[in-house]
């Protein structure tokens, strides 16, 4: 099975703020990338999850 078939559809984590920048603190996305998520494509989607796992994202309490 693909890596992008055993993550969730999204990096939300539902807890959204931007409060001091345009990246997520919840999830790493920019306030752009959150805005056009439904309309990406599978590659443009992968390319943000590279990017914001390897930067710590997202930051879910499990």
């Amino acid at each position: 099975m693909s890596e992008h078939k055993l993550r969730p559809d999204t990096p939300c984590v539902a807890v959204c703020s931007t409060t001091f920048d345009e990246i997520c603190r919840g999830c790493g996305r920019t306030v752009l990338e959150v805005a056009h998520w439904v309309a990406m494509t599978e590659e443009e989607k992968d390319a943000v999850w590279t990017r914001i796992t390897a930067q710590g994202y997202p930051r879910r309490n499990t």
